[in-house]
Formats: C-alpha cells, sequence, structure tokens
C-alpha cells in the first residue's frame, strides 16, 4: 500500500507531499488526518529541520472533505450531533491547531484545487505560492456546511474581511490570478517550478539561525491576538535570549566578515 503521506529531508528542508490523488487528497479519513499531524508533531520537535513545504500529488493540493463520505456518513461524518462534534475536534480541528501552531516556518506549494478544509489548510502556512492551476474556495455552505476547521477565523486574517466573506458566502473559487491580486498567495509561477520555488524559498529561511526563526515566528503569530505594548514586551524577552545565543555571535561575526555563517542552534 502507498504512503498517504510522502516525507522527504533535504539538510535542513522537508517537503509534505500530501499523496492521496485518487480522493484529490481528502482530509476526511481519520487516519490521514492523523499521519499529517504527528508527522508536523515530530517535526517541530526536530532541531535539525528549518522549514517545511507542503504540497499534493496529482492535480488536486487538497479537496477537503470527501463528498461520498460525506453523503454516506462515514468517517468523520457518521452518527449523531455529538459524534460529529467530537470527530471534528480530533480530526481536522486537531490538524488545524498542530500546523497552526507549528514553530517551523511553513510553505504551501498549491498545485491544484484547494478546496474547504483544503483551502483552510493552505491557510495555515506562513507562505503560499500557487501553480497556474491552483484553485481556492472556502466552499462549505456549497454542501450545506459551515466552515468547520478554522476557516472562519483564518480567511478574513489573510485577505481582510470583505473578500473572505465574498468567497465564504458565495462559495465561488477564486484562479490563481485572483489569490494573487487579493494577497492570499505570494506569488503564481508556472507548474513545473513550483516545487523548485518553494525550495528556493525554503533555502533562503533555512539559511538563518533555528532559534530566532522559530522565535520569530511565534511572535508573528502571537502579534495576530494582542496589543502592541504586549508584543513590545515579548520582543524584548526574545531578544534578551537572543543576545546570549552562539548563533547570534556567528551571526555578526560572519557579517561583519563578509563570510557564510554556519549555525549550530546554540
Amino acid at each position: 500500500m502507498a504512503e498517504t503521506l510522502l516525507v522527504e529531508q533535504d539538510q535542513h528542508i522537508v517537503t509534505l507531499t500530501l499523496n492521496m490523488p485518487d480522493t484529490a487528497n481528502a482530509l476526511s479519513d481519520t487516519s490521514f488526518c492523523a499521519s499529517i499531524i504527528e508527522q508536523f508533531d515530530r517535526l517541530g520537535s526536530d532541531d535539525s529541520v528549518r522549514c517545511i513545504i507542503l504540497t499534493g500529488a496529482g492535480k488536486f493540493f487538497c479537496s477537503g472533505g470527501n463528498v461520498k463520505h460525506i453523503r454516506d456518513k462515514q468517517s468523520i461524518f457518521g452518527g449523531d450531533t455529538f459524534a460529529v462534534m467530537n470527530q471534528y475536534r480530533r480530526s481536522v480541528q486537531k490538524l488545524a491547531r498542530t500546523v497552526w501552531q507549528c514553530e517551523l516556518p511553513i510553505i504551501a506549494a498549491v498545485n491544484g484545487a484547494a478546496y474547504g478544509a483544503g483551502c483552510d489548510l493552505a491557510l495555515m502556512a506562513d507562505i503560499r505560492i500557487a501553480g497556474p492551476t491552483a484553485r481556492f474556495a472556502e466552499n462549505f455552505v456549497q454542501l450545506g456546511l459551515i466552515p468547520g476547521d478554522g476557516g472562519s477565523w483564518l480567511l478574513p486574517r489573510q485577505i481582510g474581511l470583505s473578500r473572505a466573506a465574498e468567497m465564504t458566502f458565495t462559495a465561488d473559487p477564486i484562479d490563481a490570478a485572483t489569490a494573487l491580486k487579493w494577497g492570499l498567495v505570494s506569488s503564481v509561477v508556472p507548474e513545473n517550478k513550483l516545487i523548485e520555488t518553494a525550495q528556493a524559498i525554503a533555502a533562503r529561511i533555512a539559511r538563518h539561525p533555528p532559534r530566532q526563526l522559530r522565535l520569530t515566528k511565534r511572535l508573528m503569530r502571537e502579534g495576530l491576538n494582542t496589543t502592541l505594548e504586549s508584543s513590545l514586551e515579548l520582543a524584548a524577552i526574545y531578544q534578551g535570549a537572543s543576545h546570549q545565543t552562539r548563533d547570534h555571535a556567528e551571526a555578526v561575526s560572519a557579517m561583519l566578515e563578509r563570510r557564510s555563517a554556519t549555525y549550530n542552534g546554540d
């Protein structure tokens, strides 16, 4: 049986490929969700990793919930109100928390359609780049559902309330060019250059000291939900700690000596 999640590490960069093309990489399979959660937990505690690339196999990035499972009340969609509620909490909502809270920089290389929970999965990344066939849809209402895995919180923070409302209420997909115009993605690149571009960005990230990368991401995420005063106070703490690290001393020395720095995470 083929692996449903492919994991490839090249030095400090890990590429995770959703590998269920027969289901358009649908997320409603509980074991599939569990494997993604497990990998993000593992990578978050691995000091050798500095950046994650997330992409999909086949023509889809991620189609969200499996519509056949929804129709047949299978997997997380089966049972009474409380059963469905708890199954959401233990699967796609746990996935949302895990990916969003991961301290490592994450790049989503969106190679095709990202619908529903798949759109939200892309939103959990820090940076999104898209191929020309990428499509994004927050299309839960089209199935008589609501955004159940964080989309109503994530999408307005990425593209503003008005455009988020338009996407959510109409359920209409937007193409890669519109996603770029609206700020949902950083760039649109040819399909055959998508992973190469993601790897190039990841390499530019991974050249920096690993602890400071994680602290910087944490500071940015905390800044979404706090005041400037609180953010500055947290920054002072992180900065004080950063000044004591060997990697900081190495960074300063390398800059003054006009050479590449070598970081050990200490």
